[in-house]
């Protein structure tokens, strides 16, 4: 097998396709996509954003410290496309999308309604780092939508809202289920 060596670069796809929302009032309410994304910690509950400082969302976070990252399903495609080639700085990314800005149950900032999950975020640090500073953030609460929520078991069916992914420019939806958590291990009956 021949590999060729390619310069360093941002190569580790593919990542989940948020919107995340901010803002304490309605007038500075705003969506910004991000890809640069992930969880950092279990317990306590940790995740970071990506954000670079020139862009409109940046300092809303950053003066409010608090956040909403919004998973974005297949449906959401478009509208997670355009929140993130266009600015809020003058206009209303909720109102020309269509989408609901509703009440999150702990941190100021909205959560997307349309989304299957919302992860409310306090600010803890701001680490700088080049063309992105990093902002990570406490999970202080989680909103689930009840229709993936199994009925039975409690269980919360994520997978099954249709998920977006970005790979390298590109955005997918999730594909067909290879196993789960410890599948390769499990003992046949």
């Amino acid at each position: 097998m021949a590999k060729t060596d390619w310069k360093p670069g941002t190569m580790i796809y593919p990542l989940p396709a948020v919107m995340v929302s901010c803002g304490s009032t309605p007038e500075e309410h705003n969506i910004i996509t991000i890809s640069w994304t992930g969880t950092i910690c279990t317990n306590p509950p940790m995740c970071y954003i990506s954000v670079r400082p020139e862009r409109h969302s940046y300092d809303i976070i950053k003066r409010n410290g608090e956040f909403v990252i919004n998973l974005t399903t297949v449906k959401m495609a478009h509208q997670t496309d355009w929140c993130g080639v266009k600015s809020g700085k003058n206009l209303n990314k909720f109102g020309e999308m269509k989408l609901t800005a509703a009440k999150a149950s702990i941190v100021s900032a909205p959560i997307i309604e349309e989304s299957p999950l919302n992860i409310e975020c306090r600010l803890k640090e701001i680490i700088s780092l080049g063309s992105h500073d990093m902002f990570i953030a406490d999970v202080v609460n989680v909103k689930a939508d009840d229709k993936y929520i199994d009925k039975q078991t409690g269980a919360f069916n994520l997978a099954d809202s249709g998920l977006l992914v970005y790979a390298h420019g590109h955005y997918f939806g999730l594909g067909e289920l290879i196993g789960k958590f410890g599948f390769s291990v499990k003992k046949e009956k």
